[in-house]
């Protein structure tokens, strides 16, 4: 019986060191790849709104040539945004993030101007395609906002998740895991899809 004791107590102890070593060692990579595939749909309304954009300027650069400064601009936004790619090891990088918001949020406040200035032009609001352009570009807006805020989402589980006991045992020795940088807004009122509508 003591020989018994003997071994459940060196047991004991040996079983607790494996169980709180393995934490970690699943979840936290589980949980970064998470995270990683929620950016690369962040990304992806990103380019399908690049796309759009190219789209909308030549309906509205048809339409008004009177507008040519802010069609410039706005081209040469969606080429800044477009050229400037993070992949999913800059996640931990707050400036490469940074760097990307805030091309990105270039291309929406250029965006927003060319959309205002489509007001003067009430033939192209009856242009049935640029109404499409109009509607496909509001939904893509609507669709990032989700895209990032299911990121941020997964970030904030894979921050946790590093942070906290007992995953962060496995997170630092087995995975050297760092924290996530969340997606934030870089202008004033950027989180929200503008609200896109030629209607009266």
């Amino acid at each position: 019986m003591t020989r018994m004791r003997r071994f459940y107590a060196l047991l004991l102890p040996i079983m607790g060191a494996l169980s709180l070593s393995a934490c970690g060692i699943n979840s936290v990579p589980t949980a970064e790849e998470e995270a990683k595939a929620k950016w690369a749909d962040v990304q992806a309304q990103y380019q399908r709104r690049a796309n759009l954009t190219g789209n909308l300027v030549a309906t509205v650069k048809a339409a008004g040539k009177q507008e040519q400064e802010t069609l410039t601009r706005v081209t040469e936004a969606r080429a800044k945004a477009t050229s400037i790619q993070i992949n999913a090891e800059d996640l931990s990088d707050p400036a490469k993030v940074a760097q990307y918001q805030a091309a990105q949020a270039q291309l929406s406040q250029g965006l927003g101007r060319l959309l205002a200035s489509v007001e003067a032009y009430p033939d192209l609001k009856t242009n049935e395609n640029f109404l499409q352009l109009q509607s496909q570009l509001e939904g893509t807006e609507n669709r990032i906002a989700v895209a990032i805020r299911d990121y941020n989402g997964a970030v904030q589980a894979y921050n946790t998740r590093i942070r906290t006991f007992p995953d962060a045992i496995g997170a630092k020795l087995i995975h050297g895991a760092k924290p996530m940088t969340p997606f934030q807004a870089t202008t004033p009122g950027a989180e929200e899809a503008p609200k896109v509508d030629f209607g009266n």
